[in-house]
């Protein structure tokens, strides 16, 4: 399998480290930063693409792993070559560009998947299995937290590119949320940044408070924070009619290192990225469904659009 990874920075890593413990994968690499494609080309063992057309016609599939702004523009081009496509979350900065690489997908008939990490951590899928199953009863409230200090590139604080907190960080829960909890009806949301009216104060990072309430009736509290000096936490709490189930990285970490950073020592087997790129490649061959669906990755930025609209105006937003 010739996979094409487009985006050199951070994620592209990530992914091409995954890659490279597959046995049978082949990495190609694309960047309109060409210093930075040459240095990822000698770290990761990638194979050199000079531009887009020439990546999509030496590859079986494409990954995309760039700003939000651009995914759209590569995505098409991307369904136009008929190429299958794994997109960074969020799918895209709206729910009208999510819409026209679906449409796209569709009239190309090629795999657009987004890449919905979370829903591969075995915290999440555990907990989504107990409550899937029953095993607290019908939910009635889920709490979820997620955060630490604010991204090191500034195009991340940039509410126009990256759509902020809401949707480049919160987005993780949104859609976890929705594959657990079904279809959201009503986003409420406050944001340190969005709507404040305190001239002259400006904020490096972020913090968001937001509500969904679901179609079952369930209400799902969403903490979203690039202000914590603490480092990085996640947190699950949901209580049902019957039981609730929990759990805190900074208190069941599967590794914790002195000086408080927080590692995984999972296996390269069991690795969340490892079992989102190998779902994400099954599919492609054809063994196996996508894990999450383009639709499902249109409706969490649905959602983290609703819950921007209302952390700006002060109002909630129906969905």
């Amino acid at each position: 399998m010739r996979v094409g990874i487009v985006g050199c920075g951070g994620m592209g890593g990530v992914h091409a480290n995954k890659y490279a413990q597959m046995d049978g994968v082949e990495v190609w690499a694309f960047d309109i930063d060409t210093e930075r494609l040459d240095s990822f080309v000698e770290q990761r063992g990638a194979l050199r693409a000079t531009s887009l057309t020439d990546l999509f016609g030496a590859v079986d599939a494409v990954d995309v792993c760039l700003p939000t702004t651009v995914h759209m523009d590569v995505v098409l081009r991307a369904m136009d070559s008929q190429k299958p496509t794994l997109v960074e979350k969020p799918m895209a900065r709206t729910v009208e560009e999510c819409q026209a690489m679906i449409d796209s997908s569709r009239a190309n008939r090629t795999m657009l998947v987004p890449a919905h990490v979370v829903r591969f951590f075995p915290e999440f899928q555990a907990a989504h299995r107990v409550i899937a199953n029953g095993e607290i009863g019908e939910p009635a409230s889920v709490r979820l937290r997620r955060g630490g200090g604010a991204p090191k590139a500034d195009w991340f604080l940039d509410i126009e590119k990256s759509g902020g907190i809401l949707l480049d960080l919160a987005v993780h829960e949104f859609d976890w949320l929705n594959w657990t909890l079904g279809t959201p009806k009503l986003v409420c949301s406050r944001s340190v940044r969005l709507g404040n009216t305190v001239e002259g104060t400006e904020f490096r990072g972020d913090y968001a408070l937001t509500t969904i309430t679901y179609e079952s009736g369930c209400v799902a509290h969403v903490e979203s924070t690039w202000m914590d000096p603490g480092g990085f936490r996640v947190t699950i709490e949901a209580m049902g009619s019957g039981g609730a189930v929990e759990y805190d990285s900074r208190v069941n970490s599967t590794l914790r290192v002195s000086g408080g950073a927080t590692e995984n020592n999972y296996a390269s087997g069991d690795d969340p990225y490892f079992r989102q790129l190998t779902a994400f490649l099954k599919a492609v061959s054809g063994e196996s469904e996508p894990a999450v669906t383009a639709e499902e990755g249109m409706l969490a930025v649905a959602v983290a659009q609703a819950a921007i609209e209302s952390a700006t105006t002060g109002q909630p937003v129906s969905l």
